[in-house]
């Protein structure tokens, strides 16, 4: 016969049986809360992650058949994003951020031009987001979970809905939505270009000391510019516009080149930048190169009696890259000659 509660409402032998049972199934579910979410939550929660969450660790990262693996420290502390990438091999170098400035030295090779150089790979500025709907362009699905340098994951594929861009797999860190992995490439599973942490702490105790430059060589410095004015706003200002750019992006960021402006677009997950300036003494190729996702195009542009070099450059297929170099104007060359020479 089942025991019942005493008279004074204290628990009985059956009681202290079932609440165990009880107490350990709450916890077998808690942990599959993360899970509940959707993707399109799951990529809400990716662009914060990037810039807010505190870690440090090594990933490796390839483009084609090249391979490099880099240190990295990431803080965020009252508002503020400090990073220190510390390469490990091809001869050593570090890029640190400080809020929106960027110190680039590269020691055994000198100072290094920072003004064709956007933000690329597992941390770009393009994951960060920019108001687009994503969903218009990529098709978002949780494909599962797993693990990476140790933390467990929760797997999304965004696949792209036209070829004026690539798909996507990426690996988030459940508790923080960290990007821990991640690969681009085409709809068919082609990997093209790939990052993933081999070690990683998420922690918020990293000290001052891990974001000071130690490298010896000299500094270039760059800041890292926003601006909500549109494309052709900030190409016209320039004496050259854009008449075509694939539907979903918007302007990103215009880092300030030594040689003229550049303006960088992004859809949320990729982003490219164009380049217009007069050509120099040498003449540079022109056409397409690609290394694993990141495509450059580079154009030859005459206008009345002058030479100008248009170059796109991002993680974009290379037909598109094509396009968008094709639909540059040059509407008043004075204007983007006054420019080069203000640098």
């Amino acid at each position: 016969m089942e025991q019942q509660a005493d008279t004074d409402g204290h628990p009985t032998g059956n009681d202290y049986i079932r609440w165990p049972l009880l107490t350990l199934l709450f916890f077998l579910i808690l942990p599959l809360r993360a899970e509940e979410l959707t993707a399109d939550q799951w990529l809400e929660r990716l662009g914060p992650a990037l810039n807010m969450t505190s870690y440090r660790g090594v990933f490796v990262y390839g483009r084609g058949s090249q391979m490099h693996s880099l240190q990295i420290a990431h803080r965020y502390r009252d508002g503020m994003v400090q990073e220190r990438l510390v390469l490990q091999d091809g001869g050593g170098g570090e890029i640190v951020r400080k809020g929106m400035e960027v110190v680039c030295v590269l020691p055994r090779r000198g100072q290094v031009r920072l003004d064709q150089v956007i933000p690329s790979g597992p941390f770009a500025e393009a994951y960060a987001g920019t108001g687009v709907s994503m969903n218009r362009w990529y098709t978002a699905e949780l494909a599962g979970e797993g693990r990476v340098a140790g933390y467990p994951v929760v797997v999304i594929t965004l696949t792209a809905k036209d070829g004026h861009r690539y798909s996507h797999r990426l690996w988030l860190e459940k508790k923080t939505a960290l990007l821990v992995k991640g690969q681009i490439g085409y709809p068919d599973g082609t990997v093209l270009e790939h990052f993933q942490f081999t070690s990683l702490e998420i922690t918020n105790d990293i000290a001052d000391e891990e974001f000071e430059i130690l490298s010896k060589g000299q500094e270039v410095t760059i800041p890292l510019e926003g601006d909500s004015a549109s494309a052709g706003e900030l190409a016209a200002s320039d004496g050259w516009s854009l008449d075509w750019f694939p539907d979903g992006f918007m302007v990103a960021a215009t880092p300030r080149s030594g040689r003229g402006q550049a303006i960088a677009y992004s859809d949320g997950i990729s982003a490219f930048s164009v380049f217009v300036e007069p050509e120099g003494d040498v003449q540079m190729p022109t056409g397409v190169s690609r290394i694993g996702a990141t495509t450059v195009y580079m154009r030859a542009l005459e206008i009345s009696g002058g030479r100008y070099q248009v170059t796109v450059v991002g993680e974009i297929p290379p037909d598109t890259a094509r396009q968008v170099a094709e639909s540059v104007r040059v509407e008043d060359a004075l204007a983007l000659n006054e420019v080069v020479d203000d640098n």
